[in-house]
C-alpha cells in the first residue's frame, strides 16, 4: 500500500515513521527545501549556534509514554525555559511570579499574601461577567498587570485590541505564588543534543519513506491523490480551493542580528510588551544549548528580534481561533469527512495551536486509526 503524507513537518515525521514500521510505502513531501517544518534547525557557519530557523522549540512533555516515544531517538539536554519581560525600561520574570509582583508593585509580600493581593488589585475595576479577553484578564489580576505585559503584547500578536477579542481565549492567567521561574509546569522540559533535524532524519531512516523537497502538492494535486491513501498536513482551506473562505493566522518574520559580545541579554528569550517596540520578543538561541558554548565562536552572538503579521502575505503560524474563523473550519471539516482515503492532521490540517506533544500524540493516534483500518492490527 503507498501513502502519500503532504508536509514534513512533526506531524508528517511522527506519522511516516510509525507507518513505514508496518510495512507501508511512504512517500513524504514538502513545498519547503528541508524537513522539520517550523522545527527545523542548522548549525550558523559564523557562530557555530544551533539555529532555531523559525522560532524556539521547546519540547515540554507531561505524558510519560510521549517522553518515551520521542526520546528513543536522541539525547536530550535539561535545558529549562525562562523567560524575561522588558517593561519600562526593567526587566521583570515572567511568566508572573512572586519575583514580579514584589518587583511591579514594590511591595514586599509572601507567597500566602499573593492571590488575596491580585484579588484587591482586580476588584478596583469591578468586572463580574467579563465580555471580551481585556475584561477577564483584568478581572483575574488587575489593570496595572494587565496593561503592562498583556495589553499591548496581546495586540502586537494577534494585531487585534484585547477588547475584541473573546473572553473565552483566556481561562486563567499562569500566576506563581512563589520564586519558580520555569515557564512550563511540565514533568519533561529539553532540547535535542544535536538539534531536531537530526533526530528527524534519524526517524526517517527507513527504506519504506521516499522524501520529496521542493514540491508543492498543489502543482500535481492529481498525480499524488493517486496513491491508496493521503495525509495532507497543510492548510485545510487551501486544499478546498477557500471554498467557505479563508482561515485566518498570524504569521512570524526574523530580524537576524550578529552581535560581537559572547552573550547579548543573558536570557534565551526576553518579551518587549510595549508597542514602542515592533517586535514581540528577542530570542538568543545560544541559551538554548548551554552545553554547547564551548564549541561556539568566542565574542559572538545571534539574536533574532520577533515580529507578528497578517498571514496574507507569509507563511501560516498561529490560528485565530475566534467564532467567525471557527464557524469557517467546523464547514471544511464537514466536507473533509466526505473523504475515505484522506486523512488531515496537524496544526494546519486541523486548525489548531498544537504544541509538540499534541503533535506527537495526534500523530501516533492517527497512525492508529490508519494501521486498524487497512491492516486490522
Amino acid at each position: 500500500m503507498k501513502i502519500t503524507i503532504v508536509g514534513a513537518g512533526l506531524f508528517g515525521i511522527v506519522l511516516a515513521h510509525e507507518l513505514s514500521r508496518m510495512d507501508f510505502d511512504i512517500l513524504l513531501i514538502d513545498k519547503r527545501d528541508h524537513i522539520g517544518g517550523n522545527c527545523y534547525d542548522y548549525l550558523d557557519d559564523n557562530t557555530g549556534i544551533l539555529i532555531h530557523k523559525y522560532g524556539p522549540h521547546i519540547l515540554h512533555i507531561n505524558d510519560e509514554k510521549i517522553y518515551r516515544y520521542i526520546t528513543k531517538f536522541c539525547k536530550f539536554n535539561n535545558y529549562k525555559h525562562q523567560v524575561r519581560a522588558l517593561y519600562n525600561d526593567k526587566i521583570y520574570e515572567f511568566p508572573i511570579n512572586l519575583s514580579t509582583i514584589n518587583n511591579f508593585y514594590n511591595v514586599n509580600l509572601h507567597p500566602y499574601e499573593v492571590l488575596d493581593f491580585l484579588s484587591s488589585e482586580a476588584r478596583k475595576d469591578s468586572v463580574p461577567n467579563p465580555q471580551n479577553m481585556e475584561e477577564k484578564v483584568i478581572s483575574l489580576i488587575g489593570r496595572p498587570l494587565y496593561e503592562a505585559f498583556f495589553k499591548e503584547y496581546t495586540t502586537k500578536q494577534w494585531g487585534k485590541n484585547p477588547a475584541q477579542l473573546p473572553a473565552s481565549i483566556i481561562n486563567r492567567i499562569p500566576i506563581k505564588c512563589n520564586y519558580d521561574t520555569n515557564y512550563y509546569k511540565k514533568s519533561f522540559n529539553g532540547m535535542p543534543s544535536e538539534g531536531y533535524t537530526k533526530l528527524f532524519e534519524k526517524m526517517l531512516q527507513s527504506k519504506k519513506i521516499s522524501i520529496q523537497l521542493n514540491t508543492d502538492f498543489f502543482h500535481d494535486r492529481d498525480y499524488f491523490l493517486k496513491y491508496d491513501l493521503l495525509v495532507y498536513t497543510g492548510p485545510i482551506d487551501a486544499f478546498f480551493g477557500y471554498e467557505h473562505g479563508k482561515l485566518e493566522y498570524r504569521s512570524l518574520r526574523f530580524e537576524e542580528e550578529l552581535h560581537y559580545v559572547d552573550d547579548w541579554q543573558g536570557n534565551s528569550v526576553i518579551n518587549y510588551p510595549e508597542l514602542k517596540y515592533s517586535y514581540t520578543r528577542i530570542c538568543e538561541p545560544k541559551h538554548f544549548y548551554p552545553e554547547r558554548w564551548n564549541s561556539c565562536s568566542k565574542n559572538k552572538t545571534l539574536i533574532f528580534k520577533e515580529i507578528s503579521f497578517s498571514n496574507s502575505s507569509g507563511d501560516p503560524y498561529y490560528p485565530i481561533l475566534d467564532k467567525n474563523n471557527m464557524e469557517i473550519y467546523r464547514k471544511y471539516k464537514n466536507d473533509s469527512l466526505l473523504y475515505d482515503n484522506i486523512y488531515f492532521g496537524g496544526r494546519l490540517g486541523e486548525y489548531k495551536y498544537y504544541d509538540m506533544e499534541d503533535t506527537i500524540k495526534s500523530a501516533l493516534k492517527l497512525s492508529t486509526k490508519i494501521l486498524m483500518k487497512y491492516t486490522g492490527r
